[in-house]
């Protein structure tokens, strides 16, 4: 983990509002393993602070999703938690225009290493880069007390879970900002929910909670009263979504100025965006 001040940015500095993305990059690479424009996609959300699930960094000590963003986009990497070992694979030479494979087709894109497959090798006809898989939050504007909050693992999960955290301005209060990539409900996520809810700062506090859920948006709620839901609509499948797992809540001491959901990316999620001031 990382906490360093961008470049030239000085503790006056207060802004008035203050943009969020949060984005499952799913390692900068679509269903068949091909590479598509994420550094594109991420500068379009125009974001001052942009919270990345799925962000992959390679074991041969070339840099990472995360790192790449924030090299190329002006970002300093506030925090990163690497939640399992991974294997992603090369595209397959049979890759179609569609997004991925379909259904019943054993193509799979990365298999973390506890993952349980039928073939633990993986297919055979293709090469595998070893990494690991996680998340992060990167950030131009000045974030303070930078933490890695872990949540543990869930008996059914492959991987660990964890929040990426930070502090920062809004409009001259602090806002503390919490990124996440959850469990599935099938891995018995509410538990997992239930130990996140217990670590967010108090109601009266400006702040957010922002990432990839893995549940629709009134059940993922539930679970943080008094929270509100700052983006409303559907981000997955990406080029044809018909669920929202993709979200950003925020409590009373925050008002959302402007929401929206990106459009389709090279992932299987669609990006979501709010633009935030002090209540």
């Amino acid at each position: 983990m990382t906490g360093r001040e961008p470049a030239g940015a000085g503790t006056g500095n207060r802004r008035a509002t203050l943009r969020v993305a949060s984005f499952n990059v799913h390692m900068g690479v679509d269903g068949w393993g091909r590479h598509y424009d994420v550094l594109a996609e991420c500068e379009a959300l125009d974001a001052d602070v942009l919270i990345l699930q799925e962000a992959w960094t390679p074991d041969d000590g070339t840099p990472g999703t995360a790192a790449l963003i924030a090299g190329r986009l002006g970002y300093h990497v506030v925090a990163e938690a690497h939640l399992a070992g991974a294997r992603l694979y090369e595209p397959v030479a049979t890759a179609s225009a569609r997004w991925g494979p379909s259904i019943g087709q054993v193509r799979k894109t990365l298999r973390l290493d506890e993952e349980k497959w039928k073939v633990a090798a993986g297919p055979r006809d293709r090469v595998a880069h070893h990494g690991r898989w996680g998340v992060a939050l990167l950030s131009r504007v000045v974030c303070r007390d930078s933490r890695v909050l872990d949540l543990g693992k869930l008996r059914r999960d492959p991987a660990s879970r964890a929040v990426v955290r930070c502090v920062t301005d809004l409009g001259g209060q602090e806002l503390v900002v919490h990124g996440t990539h959850m469990s599935h409900i099938t891995h018995l996520s509410p538990a997992q929910y239930r130990r996140l809810a217990r670590l967010l700062p108090p109601l009266d506090t400006p702040a957010l909670l922002a990432g990839d859920m893995n549940m629709w948006g009134p059940p993922a709620s539930s679970f943080f009263s008094g929270w509100r839901r700052a983006v409303i609509g559907r981000t997955w499948p990406s080029h044809r979504p018909h669920s929202q797992l993709d979200h950003i809540l925020v409590t009373p001491a925050v008002t959302v100025v402007d929401a929206r959901v990106a459009p389709s990316s090279g992932s299987d999620h669609r990006p979501v965006v709010v633009t935030l001031a002090a209540s």
